[in-house]
């Protein structure tokens, strides 16, 4: 079966009696063969969505060549990252109120930060931290089977869900309310 641009995968997830749909669409290739994706979810009554850029692994190290330590990562391959949601989403002590923002990482060795930005609409590389709304820390685990393509997912939970992010061995996650 062949894969276009157009393919749109939709997916229910039910995790200990929640669900949340999940919906992905294809955006185009990339410029260096990673596709660009906007998947939407619907969880605890909002609708959010995440639009990147999913590079492969391709043998390289995550840790050494491809999000290095102590250095602002964009989170995905080309354009920044974008996340949207129609509701204000709590992140521990980070309320992002409804809104579109740009989704930046800051990894170290036990713990990575998910950066929410204000500045919307730049190039991936393109961080200015005067434009941060706030950080916040990810927790750390090591997957058993290494995951090729980068990505995003977010699984059901309480009053929200887990944002977290896989690519290689590393997955990092945290959780998150939705405010009603």
């Amino acid at each position: 079966m062949k894969t276009t641009l157009a393919t749109v995968l939709m997916a229910g997830v039910a995790v200990a009696g929640l669900t949340a749909l999940q919906k992905t669409t294809a955006i185009h290739p990339g410029m260096g063969g990673s596709p660009h994706v906007r998947t939407d979810w619907a969880v605890a009554g909002a609708t959010i969505s995440i639009e990147y850029g999913r590079p492969y692994l391709k043998g390289r190290s995550i840790e050494r060549q491809l999000v290095p330590a102590g250095r602002v990562w964009r989170a995905g391959a080309d354009q920044a990252t974008t996340l949207k949601s129609d509701k204000t989403l709590r992140f521990g002590s980070l309320s992002v109120p409804a809104g579109t923002y740009t989704l930046f990482v800051m990894p170290s060795a036990d713990k990575w930060q998910l950066i929410v930005n204000k500045q919307t609409g730049q190039w991936g590389t393109e961080y200015t931290q005067s434009q941060d709304l706030g950080r916040v820390d990810m927790k750390l685990e090591t997957l058993s089977s290494p995951v090729e393509q980068h990505t995003f997912a977010i699984a059901p939970q309480g009053k929200g869900g887990v944002l977290s992010i896989e690519w290689g061995t590393v997955k990092a996650s945290v959780p998150f309310d939705v405010v009603q």
